[in-house]
């Protein structure tokens, strides 16, 4: 009996430490990544969310931006600008790496080492995005938006629930 319980617990722990996320790149190699957020994006009137993940690589990290498109033509396209809570900005250059996987649209933004560091250290409050498409069929939704790091659309000023995912924790983890 006294043998078996740290055999058991140990199997336990190795079990959530193995169970972290994964990414790949269009079918690279996994590279450790956040939970997939879904981020509150009012504007984007078809579902009003976008999901966003962060994965470190050997030369930095990867953002993967995704959202549902009304059609197969859409795609986010475009500079990417990750705000943080106190007001600092990351730009990210298209670097024209996307796909279509599942009915969604995925870009993926590649990040520094430094712009990493600062990932780690603060909270990302939103992120500002394009969608482009064809512009001849009813319903696109082509414009700006912004998927803000919000869990849920209503809530309380005095709810005691947590409202926003803490990025920068899951982050410096990786």
């Amino acid at each position: 009996m006294t043998l078996k319980f740290p055999l058991w617990l140990c199997l336990l722990i190795s079990t959530f430490v193995s169970a972290q996320e994964t990414m790949s790149l269009k079918g690279s190699k996994p590279y450790p990544a956040t939970e997939n957020y879904t981020f509150i994006c009012e504007r984007y009137a078809l579902t009003g969310e976008a999901n966003v993940q962060i994965a470190k690589t050997e030369k930095g990290g990867i953002l993967k931006l995704s959202i549902t498109p009304s059609n197969d033509k859409m795609k986010i396209s475009g500079g990417v600008y990750v705000y943080f809570i106190d007001g600092d900005v990351i730009a990210c250059v298209d670097r024209n790496i996307s796909e279509t996987l599942d009915g969604k649209t995925i870009t993926y933004y590649t990040f520094t080492p430094l712009e990493m560091n600062k990932l780690k250290k603060k909270n990302i409050q939103s992120i500002r995005f394009n969608v482009t498409g064809d512009l001849s069929k009813f319903g696109n939704q082509n414009g700006n938006y912004t998927a803000v790091n919000k869990q849920s659309y209503f809530s309380t000023t005095y709810g005691t629930s947590i409202k926003t995912f803490d990025t920068a924790k899951q982050i410096s983890i990786l």
